[in-house]
């Protein structure tokens, strides 16, 4: 009997597991305060609404049977309305695709748009699905860093005035994750005028532009032009289970993107598509919904980040959330986070390390805190766990703890 075993295939060899689901399943014990995961909080998300709306919908035997590939039509028709109000531009029902939450998009994406090789630009730090994606796709990926106000699209005109043609250029433009800065306005035309002058598609991800704390993030990259991508999603502003995402793009990609979901799973739940139609069509429910999910979490950033100022001083710096569900912190006097988790974890706390972001910097002093699962006060209780766990690391390595 022979010995060889099927193979797999060459494309493994260059993947690696997201490093923020393994640490998940080490922080699933109830003594770990994990600001880990980037989970919306369970708590505040409408289960009796969802359970009304299903119920309705389930009077209808049809949402027992498939739908169509690109979604449900009367939820692609609320989507097109509330994207055209989110541009400023009407979008036909034809350019909105309904995918198995946005992640799917973004992977069905990178099969419609990408060959072997081609040039991907991201954001330094990057969002850890981006990378599976693109790496996934055999992508050649080259970073452009964050700053206060989001991609350094000064850095991207470089690197074009280099010679450098990217295929797609992604951005997550409000609320960073992991950055947790969002991309200013005069940058987003600038990004959409070099997209359209160098003929380069942005894949513009914004599952966090709802979840505002003090004024709406400026209007989107695809605002200003016709070649960029929008994807977005129901599980931050109403529940994950739901598996409801969307692009909105042009119709000659949403026609692609068909082609390769019909070979994927043939179509999304009618069932879910029909509860997020209904729920995301009642606006003044919605808007109230959102407006205690906004308000909670900007309670919890702000506790959070007052904590970390109070508790490390100097010594770690944070970013000021202003939305979204993650706040990034930077160690100045030299503390390696992924060194660092492993007495984290032993004081009963955790984060995700900047390494788990990174394409060529090291980030090796940074890491990403999700703040939107805690209360205030555990939140705090969070902050005095790892400045335990600092003060131990810095014992070992001979340095002062005085904070």
């Amino acid at each position: 009997m022979s010995s060889n075993r099927p193979s797999l295939s060459a494309k493994l060899d260059g993947l690696r597991s997201s490093a923020i689901r393994d640490l998940l399943k080490l922080t699933s014990r109830a003594e770990i305060i994990s600001l880990a995961g980037g989970l919306p909080d369970a708590a505040l998300m409408p289960s009796a609404r969802i359970a009304e709306a299903a119920a309705k919908a389930l009077t209808d035997t049809a949402v027992l049977q498939y739908t169509e590939s690109p979604g449900w039509a009367p939820l692609r028709a609320v989507l097109a309305e509330r994207e055209s109000a989110r541009i400023g531009r009407a979008v036909a029902l034809d350019e909105v695709f309904v995918t198995h939450g946005s992640q799917q998009a973004l992977s069905l994406l990178a099969e419609v748009l990408l060959d072997p090789g081609a040039l991907v630009v991201v954001e330094d730090p990057a969002y850890v699905g981006a990378l599976q994606v693109f790496r996934a796709a055999g992508a050649r990926l080259v970073t452009v860093p964050l700053d206060a106000e989001g991609m350094r699209v000064d850095v991207l005109r470089e690197l074009l005035a280099r010679g450098e043609r990217p295929a797609v250029v992604h951005t997550v433009s409000n609320f960073h994750n992991p950055g947790g800065v969002t991309m200013s306005s005069h940058r987003r035309r600038e990004l959409a005028e070099l997209a359209d002058a160098y003929g380069f598609w942005v894949i513009e991800d914004d599952p966090y532009g709802e979840l505002w704390f003090d004024a709406a993030p400026p209007e989107p990259v695809a605002a200003h032009s016709r070649t960029v991508i929008r994807l977005s999603s129901a599980s931050k502003i109403i529940a994950p289970t739901l598996r409801v995402g969307w692009m909105t793009a042009p119709e000659s990609v949403c026609r692609a993107v068909e082609l390769l979901k019909q070979g994927a799973d043939l179509c999304g739940s009618a069932l879910t598509q029909q509860i997020a139609a209904e729920l995301l069509a009642d606006d003044a429910w919605l808007t109230a919904h959102v407006d205690t999910v906004r308000a909670t979490y900007r309670t919890r950033a702000e506790a959070l980040v007052r904590a970390v100022r109070a508790t490390f001083g100097d010594s770690l710096s944070c970013t000021d959330a202003s939305g979204g569900m993650f706040v990034w912190a930077s160690f100045t006097d030299g503390t390696d986070t992924s060194a660092l988790l492993a007495r984290a974890l032993e004081e009963g706390v955790a984060y995700v390390p900047g390494a788990a972001f990174t394409v060529d910097s090291a980030y090796t002093h940074s890491m990403r805190m999700c703040f939107t699962t805690a209360d205030a006060p555990v939140l705090e209780r969070a902050v005095n766990r790892l400045a335990r766990a600092h003060a131990r690391a810095r014992v070992v390595s001979g340095q002062s703890t005085q904070l």
